[in-house]
């Protein structure tokens, strides 16, 4: 028998903690954050009222309320040091991810509360895309909400009601979403006893790979080259019978649709409707349509719906967000998230240290005429 019987490529199927954060039923198409269905808390819940809700497990109250969000505003603004990494990585056109990664270490200057890391993310985050465009940051505003005051760095306009809504949605969706990569790489590292701050960089490092966190931008794209309804099926096939993967569908976990794509896909609608200008939410779902149809054709059985993907490109893209910025926003949300599971794990820690299974050589030993291995028996 081997020595690790339940080894498991990916870890896959591997229980590694307890967590009152939120449950993913992959089977059942079914998300709760701390008790409650994902699209009941998003569609009603300001942001600041589902991180309080992951921190302390229950909704804040009137007073904590405002007094969270004042500690919040109290943080948003960037240190020097900060602003001058920021220039520096606009002035080499990095990565908004390797930015936000880079400078959010520098939160420790200040601070390393966990309300100054999620306060000062969007500042980052938003400095930054101003910074690389040629334009200089925009302060934060203490009396704005954190969605808007994001969206208000972003451009300098207030943003009414129904696009802060429309943010707001999203960062409440995607808060949370089980033991996924960025969120176990945070508990790995505070296992060790590391600080929060090393913790939600180390998370923003694993998010930033393509496999986690970066399909928002393609899925816009294939809807984009698509360009009307009446070519959906000409694109579709052409790319499927090619090998390409239709991004915004298929899950890790999910084997009915997304539930967070019908979140999304409500609050895109919303969106859009208000705005007078539903061309694109309508092409968008006749392309969702036709992909269903065509996956389930070339790929019977394997049951690749609808992600969180395809409607966050959507959303974001309504709301004025350049795709460079997809990944980042959704980092802004998974902080708090991260910084739960972080206070989750410090608070009945164990060192997080599995197993690996050898499947090297043996029996190898080091000649003294130099510096060549051989076998020996």
């Amino acid at each position: 028998m081997a020595p690790f019987p339940n080894t498991s490529g990916g870890l896959e199927g591997v229980v590694a903690a307890t967590t009152r954060l939120s449950h993913v039923d992959g089977e059942a198409g079914e998300l709760l954050i701390a008790g409650f269905p994902v699209g009941e808390l998003a569609a009603n819940a300001t942001f600041e009222e589902t991180t309080w809700l992951l921190w302390h497990g229950d909704l804040p109250s009137e007073s904590d309320f405002d007094a969270f969000q004042a500690e919040l505003a109290a943080h948003r603004a960037l240190p020097p040091a900060t602003l001058a990494i920021l220039r520096e990585c606009a002035r080499a056109r990095v990565d908004a991810m390797d930015a936000l990664r880079i400078a959010l270490g520098t939160v420790s200057l200040t601070s390393s509360e966990p309300t100054a890391i999620v306060a000062i993310a969007p500042t980052i985050v938003a400095s930054f895309a101003r910074l690389i465009d040629g334009n200089e940051p925009i302060a934060p505003r203490a009396d704005l909400g954190h969605a808007a005051n994001y969206l208000y760095m972003l451009n300098g306009a207030e943003p009414d009601g129904e696009r802060v809504r429309g943010l707001e949605t999203y960062l409440n969706t995607v808060v949370d979403h089980g033991l996924n990569a960025s969120t176990f790489t945070c508990r790995v590292i505070t296992s060790t006893g590391s600080d929060l701050v090393s913790a939600v960089v180390g998370a923003i490092g694993a998010l930033k790979g393509p496999l986690h966190g970066g399909a928002p931008g393609p899925a816009l794209e294939t809807v984009f080259e698509i360009g009307t309804a009446s070519r959906a099926e000409e694109v579709l096939r052409r790319k499927i019978e090619s090998g390409e993967r239709l991004m915004g569908f298929g899950h890790r976990v999910y084997k009915v649709r997304d539930p967070r794509a019908d979140v999304l896909a409500a609050a895109a609608e919303r969106l859009f409707t208000r705005g007078g200008d539903m061309r694109l939410y309508t092409l968008a779902r006749a392309v969702e349509r036709t992909a269903l149809r065509l996956l389930e054709e070339y790929k019977p059985g394997r049951r690749l719906q609808t992600n969180v993907e395809f409607y966050t490109a959507l959303l974001l893209h309504g709301l004025g967000l350049e795709v460079p910025l997809f990944t980042p926003t959704f980092a802004i949300s998974r902080v708090s998230g991260w910084i739960a599971h972080a206070l989750e794990q410090q608070a009945a820690n164990r060192l997080i240290r599995p197993a690996s299974e050898y499947v090297g050589p043996h029996g190898r030993r080091w000649r003294e005429s130099g510096a060549v291995l051989e076998r020996v028996g």
